[in-house]
């Protein structure tokens, strides 16, 4: 993704100085690496329901499953790049061990009922941020899945992220 935002840049697509990113499960994940992974690229993120800790989200999988050897356990590790349960190389992909790499304001999003995702990883997130001192936002969304199934947090999600985004990406 962020080679992506160089090239846009390069070509005189984009201004380098004024992209932020933004994503949800997954993209919430990549929005969390990018200003983790690859700092200096983006001047602000918001992650919606996003994994910060790739470990503990493969423990949980397997909590969830009753077995650590699951097909979704197993997916997880692959997906992941992890050679077996509890792996410590997934610590240096997950972005609440990099929170010291931030330096743009986050905003995180996460409904309260996700089964997809546990808050616990925007909790982790949140608290990894506080602690290496960096600017992050959460928002807990009352009664809200991994999906953002209901109308009035879905438009709350939206509403924020607006606020968020026009806050340190003002429109010029």
């Amino acid at each position: 993704m962020s080679d992506g935002v160089r090239w846009l840049a390069d070509q005189h697509i984009v201004d380098p100085s004024r992209v932020c990113i933004v994503g949800a499960s997954y993209g919430g994940y990549a929005a969390l690496a990018g200003l983790t992974l690859d700092k200096g690229v983006y001047r602000c993120g918001v992650a919606i329901a996003g994994v910060s800790d790739l470990r503990r989200m493969v423990n949980w999988e397997g909590r969830q499953e009753g077995r650590r050897d699951s097909q979704t356990v197993r997916y997880w590790n692959r997906f992941m790049g992890a050679a077996r349960m509890n792996d410590r190389t997934l610590d240096a992909r997950s972005p609440a061990y990099l929170a010291e790499a931030v330096d743009s304001p986050l905003l995180l999003i996460h409904g309260r009922d996700d089964t997809v995702v546990p808050i616990e990883q925007s909790r982790i997130m949140a608290e990894a941020m506080r602690r290496a001192g960096k600017r992050a936002e959460l928002i807990e969304l009352q009664g809200e899945d991994h999906w953002m199934s209901r109308a009035d947090t879905r438009q709350q999600m939206l509403r924020e992220t607006v606020r968020f985004l026009e806050t340190h990406n003002p429109p010029r």
